[in-house]
């Protein structure tokens, strides 16, 4: 680690330099939108995926070329990405790295082999799944940030046996940084989504003494599902056969005090409504590709939110007259089952309805099938779903309009039986835009592609309303800090 580097960098933040970020595994831009809105400079990224780097681009330099092309981290050194994006030296580059290498690139890689890789940075290139992870540790090495941030999923505290943010605090720690890591739900942090991220938090030791995690905004008292979750993933680092371990922090406390969560309806019920069954009568929802080239104006003025008001006047990404990306899913044999699922019913009571319905069907028919016929069969897939209710439980969820959202995945890029519209009368999967309130990005974050590529996009991301609280925490450290470190020397021994 270069420490002119970060004194240099010290020396900067006290005069009042702008912090700049990089933000690896970037998506299309989570966390960068979160550490954008607490006033950071987003100064670059690295992502593999085409379009969510497109997005990225377009929505943090204008969509400028040398910004918006993807990049493999294991193949763009520190050095190289500075040189393309003319941001000089890769050491003075950047004050505050942020991303999370996915779990998979070091998944069963024990904690001597962590130690290794720190002491010895090409000891594992070969191995494929360290090595994303070796290439963060490398970015942070070179670019001597005063700061870091990785979030992942829960599970990385629990992941194959290991809890993977100790050994990386572990290896951060040796770097010369103070860590802590929690495990934060967006919901108390005024997202419309009960979504569950590990945080952890890395700062220089010139700078603080420990590590502080942003209070809670909101309340809610989350279901059994989300507390059991947690329990496993904390199994490793609250073991009760030793003391713990002393980087872990629980979660800043919220209180019914504070004001409800966000929910469903709140979110997302400004938006302009999409009868599907009308729709598909009408024959303007056909299958093929959704392209967000199709203006639908923006009419819910009357119905806003305080949390819509947000979303439609974030500065730097206001919405407009009209909205392109509230496109939904073609699933014609489902639309009708929709209508007549109750909240929060799940597969099971999906396919009991629909085999009622399938009922219904047979005696409305003047002339009776027989079962199993070519004839029956193919009515009965007209209305029934195929999957085994026993194996796929969790498969379809209708929302519930007075509570946030369960946790949106990527497999949203696949389908969008997971998030259910919960107005009835809509009878239809949750749209793109829909889905990227519900992650609390603002109507004006543009998503690149189409509509498969965008829910993947959304659903990989860090909600940008948690990502600002966890940015505004830091910085409230990094500048009260900052503030009090002494004055680089220079070789004079006068004050820089």
């Amino acid at each position: 680690m270069d420490e002119r580097a970060i004194q240099q960098k010290i020396q900067r933040l006290r005069n009042g330099g702008r912090l700049r970020v990089l933000d690896l595994f970037s998506g299309c831009g989570g966390l960068s939108l979160g550490f954008h809105a607490a006033g950071y400079e987003i100064a670059a990224a690295v992502e593999f995926d085409a379009d969510a780097a497109r997005s990225h681009g377009l929505n943090f330099h204008k969509g400028e070329t040398r910004h918006s092309v993807a990049r493999d981290i294991t193949l763009t050194s520190p050095e190289q990405l500075t040189g393309e994006l003319g941001l000089g030296e890769a050491v003075s580059a950047f004050d505050v790295i942020v991303g999370g290498p996915p779990c998979q690139a070091f998944a069963r890689v024990g904690r001597s082999k962590l130690r290794e890789i720190a002491e010895h940075p090409e000891a594992f290139r070969h191995d494929a799944r360290a090595q994303l992870y070796i290439e963060y540790l490398h970015y942070v090495e070179t670019c001597a940030p005063l700061a870091v941030v990785i979030e992942n999923v829960p599970d990385m505290l629990n992941h194959g046996g290991h809890n993977l943010a100790a050994e990386i605090s572990e290896i951060l720690t040796a770097r010369g940084y103070v860590c802590a890591y929690s495990l934060l739900n967006a919901a108390f942090y005024g997202v419309p989504q009960m979504r569950e991220r590990m945080i952890l938090i890395a700062i220089r030791r010139e700078l603080v003494n420990d590590v502080l995690f942003p209070a809670p905004s909101h309340w809610i008292d989350l279901p059994a599902g989300y507390s059991g979750s947690r329990a496993v993933a904390l199994k490793i680092a609250l073991a009760a056969d030793r003391e713990g371990d002393a980087l872990y922090r629980a979660a800043p406390e919220a209180t019914d005090a504070l004001p409800p969560a966000v929910t469903a309806r709140q979110a997302i019920s400004d938006l302009p409504t999409i009868d599907a069954r009308a729709l598909l009568k009408a024959g303007l929802l056909r299958r093929g590709t959704r392209r967000f080239n199709i203006p639908q104006p923006y009419t819910g003025q009357d119905r806003q939110t305080a949390y819509a008001k947000a979303m439609r006047e974030w500065p730097g990404f206001e919405g407009g007259p009209a909205i392109y990306d509230h496109v939904i899913r073609y699933l014609p044999r489902d639309y009708e089952l929709f209508a007549g699922l109750n909240p929060g019913d799940q597969y099971p009571e999906a396919h009991r309805y629909a085999l009622a319905r399938f009922a219904e069907a047979l005696e409305r028919l003047e002339v009776p099938l027989d079962e199993g016929t070519e004839e029956w069969n193919k009515l009965k897939a007209s209305i029934v779903p195929p999957y085994d209710p026993g194996k796929f439980p969790n498969k379809w969820r209708k929302m519930e309009a007075d509570r946030p959202a369960r946790t949106l995945l990527a497999h949203l890029g696949k389908d969008g039986y997971s998030h259910i519209h919960y107005d009835s009368a809509q009878a239809r999967p949750i749209s793109v835009r829909d889905a990227a309130r519900l992650q609390s990005f603002p109507d004006g974050f543009r998503l690149a592609g189409t509509m498969n590529p965008a829910f993947r996009q959304i659903g990989n991301a860090v909600p940008p309303l948690l990502a600002k609280a966890v940015a505004l925490k830091l910085k409230e450290q990094l500048l009260e800090c900052g503030a009090q470190v002494p004055r680089v020397r220079t070789a004079t021994g006068a004050g820089a």
